[in-house]
C-alpha cells in the first residue's frame, strides 16, 4: 500500500512542476454541439411527424494539467431539455482516469456513442430500451496505446438516473468495461452492470466487436438481461450491422462520401416497469425484429454534416402489442456537428 500511495504522490507532484507552465489559454474550454432534426413516416398507419431530435452543447476543458471537465445540455431532447454530462476528472499520470459526476454509465459499444457518431437515424434496441443509461456516480478508467492497446474502466453509481439524485441508497450500481484492440481496425468489448430500479437487482451482461477494413465496418454485439428473484424471464438482445463507405474525389462536389448500412436487431420481451401492486416486473417493450437499411450522404468529414435516409421493416409475433412509435417507417434525418 505505501508504494502505491508513494507512486501516486510522485505522480502528483510531477503534474504540479507542470502547472507552472500552464497559462490562461489552456483553461479555454471548447464549445461543441449537434443538432439532429427528422422527419419521419409509418408506413402501415400513414402517421408522420417532424422531430427535432437532439439540440446539444457541450464544454470542455482543463483548469489544471492534470483537471479536466465537461459539461454538457440537451436543449431538446424529443422536446425536453435535459442536463447529460456533468463531471470533473483528474488525471494523476498518463493513462488513468478518475471521474466524478453525471455521465454516461461504461456499458456497451452502441449506447455509448454520442449522437454525431451513429451510423444509422434510429438506435439500436440495446442502445435505446436496453443498454442506454446516465447516472452520477464515479469511475476509474486506464487505457493503453501502445503494445497491445486496451481500456478498462469500472464505476459505482446511484442508480437514480439524471433526474432523481437527492435519495439515499443503501447498495449501489456498477458498471465495468473491457476494450481490447489488439490489431489495427478490431474492437473487442466486455461489459457488465447491475442496477437497482425499485429496489431490486437487475443483471446485464454485454459482448460486442466491429472490424474495420478498408471502407468496410462490421460490428455485432450481444446482450443478456437477467432480473433477479422475480418470475420475469431474462431477455436476449442482438445488433448486427454493416456499413461500407464510398468516397467521392471529385472537389467540386457537394457530397463527400456516401454510406451505404444495413442492419438487424431484435429484443426479446423487456420491462422497466412493475404492476400495479408493485409485485411483478410487467412488460414495457415486446419482442420484436427489425431490418433497417439506409443511405448517409456527408457534406464534410464524417460526422460532421450527415443526412440519413432509413427505412425501419418490424415483425412483431401476433399476440405482440407494437408501440406507436415501434413500427414500420422511413426516417429521413440532418445531423450537424461543430
Amino acid at each position: 500500500m505505501k508504494k502505491y500511495l508513494s507512486a501516486l504522490l510522485l505522480a502528483l507532484s510531477v503534474a504540479s512542476v507542470g502547472a507552472q507552465d500552464f497559462s490562461w489559454k489552456d483553461a479555454v474550454p471548447e464549445i461543441h454541439g449537434t443538432v439532429r432534426g427528422k422527419y419521419e413516416y409509418q408506413t402501415s398507419t400513414n402517421a408522420q411527424r417532424f422531430q427535432v431530435r437532439n439540440a446539444r452543447v457541450s464544454a470542455t476543458g482543463k483548469v489544471l494539467p492534470i483537471v479536466s471537465y465537461k459539461a454538457e445540455i440537451d436543449l431538446c431532447d424529443e422536446g425536453v431539455i435535459k442536463m447529460l454530462d456533468a463531471y470533473a476528472r483528474v488525471t494523476p499520470f498518463k493513462g488513468f482516469d478518475v471521474t466524478i459526476g453525471q455521465m454516461r454509465v461504461p456499458f456497451t459499444i452502441d449506447a455509448h456513442r454520442s449522437p454525431h457518431l451513429q451510423y444509422f437515424a434510429n438506435r439500436s434496441f440495446i442502445a435505446k430500451q436496453m443498454g442506454s443509461l446516465r447516472d452520477a456516480g464515479a469511475t476509474l478508467k486506464y487505457s493503453m496505446k501502445e503494445s497491445f492497446p486496451f481500456a478498462i474502466e469500472a464505476g459505482l453509481f446511484s442508480g437514480s438516473g439524471l433526474t432523481e439524485q437527492k435519495g439515499w441508497h443503501k447498495a449501489l450500481s456498477y458498471s465495468a468495461k473491457l476494450e481490447l484492440m489488439p490489431f489495427k481496425g478490431y474492437n473487442l468489448t466486455l461489459s457488465t452492470q447491475r442496477i437497482r430500479p425499485f429496489d431490486r437487482n437487475i443483471y446485464m451482461y454485454d459482448l460486442g466487436t466491429y472490424y474495420e477494413w478498408n471502407n468496410w465496418h462490421f460490428e455485432v454485439e450481444g446482450m443478456y438481461k437477467d432480473y433477479a428473484h422475480s418470475d420475469f424471464k431474462s431477455v436476449w438482445a442482438v445488433d448486427a450491422f454493416v456499413n461500407y463507405d464510398y468516397f467521392i474525389k471529385k472537389e467540386k462536389s457537394l457530397i463527400k462520401k456516401v454510406s451505404f448500412l444495413a442492419r438487424f436487431d431484435y429484443m426479446g420481451n423487456n420491462s422497466d416497469e412493475l404492476d400495479e401492486d408493485g409485485i411483478d416486473y410487467i412488460i414495457t417493450d415486446y419482442e420484436r425484429k427489425r431490418i433497417t437499411g439506409g443511405l448517409t450522404f456527408s457534406f464534410g468529414k464524417p460526422f460532421q454534416a450527415d443526412l440519413r435516409l432509413n427505412y425501419e421493416k418490424y415483425f412483431y409475433d401476433d399476440d405482440a402489442f407494437a408501440l406507436e412509435s415501434e413500427q414500420d417507417k422511413l426516417v429521413i434525418e440532418m445531423m450537424v456537428r461543430f
